[in-house]
């Protein structure tokens, strides 16, 4: 899942920091996977697929949060991605956040069969049923879980992965052979035992990607130093 899958592999306020400065002198050789942009920027190769990529890659994706409803709208967007490519998601992004009532989660648990009924109607979305279904009863477990941890972000920033399991240098040789890791694989297992639906070991690998709970940016992108500056931010 998400933009890795498929490759040879309107920006989220989730948080912001500038993007990276052009190092056109400072890195005039970039390491394998790292590639520089029309406009100048250093990013991993993956931004380069698609004209919408770079400012995913530059301001969401392997940034740290903490917002209960953004985590929860990426772990639903990540299992509606299942099957198909992340660009599909990402252009109807906005269409999903509006058909779902921007994912807030109190709202969505509490969605019954005539929210189904016009959402396989809504032309905008991935009208999957089963897909729509696990939305809404993933939103109820979500509830579930933060009555019981206390919010959704304090559950699943437990599954952060020690350093010491993380390459010691993220090569794009590395990158592309890790689609799961053992906390992914961990996540995936407890929400599946709490209920949770379409969230399989790959699926909450690219969840933990995106949110930031690991920095996948390779070495020699910019936009890995900006991630762990973010990180330590929320230390």
């Amino acid at each position: 899942m998400g933009p890795l899958q498929g490759l040879s592999p309107a920006r989220d306020p989730c948080l912001t920091l500038p993007a990276a400065k052009s190092n056109v002198a400072v890195m005039s050789r970039l390491p394998q996977g790292v590639v520089r942009g029309e406009d100048g920027f250093a990013r991993c190769w993956w931004s380069a697929a698609t004209p919408k990529y770079p400012a995913y890659h530059d301001h969401e994706w392997g940034r740290p949060v903490t917002d209960d409803r953004t985590l929860f709208e990426k772990l639903c967007l990540e299992g509606f991605q299942s099957g198909l490519s992340w660009l599909t998601i990402l252009n109807k992004r906005d269409n999903f956040r509006a058909a779902f009532a921007n994912f807030e989660i109190d709202t969505v648990a509490r969605f019954t069969g005539r929210e189904v009924t016009r959402l396989l109607g809504d032309a905008g979305i991935v009208r999957h049923r089963g897909k729509i279904e696990s939305t809404i009863n993933n939103a109820r477990r979500a509830l579930d879980l933060i009555g019981e941890a206390g919010s959704l972000s304090a559950y699943l920033w437990r599954y952060e992965p020690p350093p010491s399991s993380r390459p010691r240098r993220l090569t794009k040789a590395a990158l592309s052979a890790m689609t799961t890791s053992p906390q992914s694989v961990a996540l995936s297992k407890d929400l599946k035992k709490r209920g949770w639906t379409f969230v399989g070991p790959t699926t909450c690998y690219a969840f933990m990607q995106a949110m930031g709970l690991v920095n996948d940016h390779l070495e020699g992108c910019p936009a890995r130093t900006l991630a762990l500056q973010a990180r330590e931010n929320l230390r």
